[in-house]
């Protein structure tokens, strides 16, 4: 796709304005007076119900991975630690 039909599909697609999540985001631009997300049309979809938008620049995201602890069965294990005395 050449810039130029990018440049008008743009055009043609309706911003609504930032929310106050959005405040302080690299990726907040103006157009026409107005401050709007250059990512997403309708940002304050991606606040909704306790939610972070994935492309908030401002807000770091730390996913941690959780670890299980396999549940051992008792018998097994000590059957187990017999059999390796030997």
């Amino acid at each position: 796709m050449s810039t130029e039909k990018r440049a008008d599909l743009n055009l043609k697609i309706a911003r609504l304005p930032i929310v106050d999540q959005c405040e302080g985001c690299q990726r907040i631009v103006e157009d026409a007076g107005a401050k709007v997300c250059g990512k997403y049309a309708e940002p304050a979809f991606h606040w909704e119900d306790g939610q972070i938008c994935l492309m908030a620049t401002h807000i770091n995201i730390k996913k941690e991975a959780a670890v299980a602890k396999k549940a051992v069965n008792p018998l097994k294990a000590s059957k187990r630690a017999a059999g390796k005395k030997k």
